[in-house]
């Protein structure tokens, strides 16, 4: 019996040593290292995946291998026409508050026939997207340019009245200056040249009134 029990103790003691070394051997502070570990690994390919798929918010071009990085060009782009772009957004900004004061809302359908209307006019059977690729233009700033233009048209203009009289004194004293040969055409041309016209005349009083009144801080 005493044998037995000491065999069985000296068992004991044994599994009691193999748990000690299984427990030195992997100890729980180590499993948690391992997971953040992973957690590192996982974000890193996640930002790299980032990185590749919107690589043009950080690169603008590599030349030889070495990079041009986005915020250099437009470090260079805001010294070069920052200015200049500025006032233009400011423009925007004021020639918008106006339209929403005067309830003046554009729709793309009249956009359209605005532009349809510049292409007529020019003449030489030429398409919109031949025009833009001349100017240069993209069609979403043409259509921005177009809706700015025709908002202007319809606050300086909601008070004038042009009546078909007009229409036949601008064709009878302007006929050789007017593109269209058609006489619905040639109306619609000669209208639009009236209200040019009598925007061109108030706009930049309008627009420097406009601009003493606003509160605009430039910080560029």
């Amino acid at each position: 019996m005493a044998t037995r029990k000491t065999a069985q103790k000296k068992t004991s003691t044994k599994k009691e040593i193999a748990t000690d070394i299984v427990t030195t051997v992997a100890p729980a502070p180590a499993r948690k290292l391992n997971t953040k570990v992973l957690y590192l690994v996982v974000a890193l390919l996640a930002l790299s995946a980032l990185v590749l798929a919107n690589k043009s918010l950080f690169l603008a071009a590599v030349v030889n291998g070495k990079p041009v990085f986005s915020w250099e060009l437009n470090r260079v782009l805001v010294d070069r026409y920052g200015k200049q772009t500025l006032e233009g957004m400011i423009s925007e900004k004021l020639i918008a508050g106006e339209a929403q004061k005067n309830n003046v809302v554009m729709n793309p359908a009249e956009v359209s026939t605005r532009e349809e209307e510049i292409v007529k006019g020019l003449g030489g059977g030429m398409s919109l997207e031949e025009i833009l690729k001349i100017q240069g233009l993209s069609k979403d700033e043409f259509d921005r340019q177009i809706t700015l233009q025709l908002t202007v048209q319809k606050i300086l203009g909601k008070d004038l009245t042009i009546t078909n009289a007009d229409i036949d004194n601008f064709i009878a004293t302007n006929r050789a200056t007017l593109v269209a040969t058609e006489e619905a055409s040639l109306r619609t041309e000669a209208k639009q040249a009236i209200l040019d016209a009598h925007i061109g005349e108030k706009l930049q009083p309008w627009f420097n009134e406009l601009k003493t009144k606003a509160k605009i801080l430039r910080f560029l």
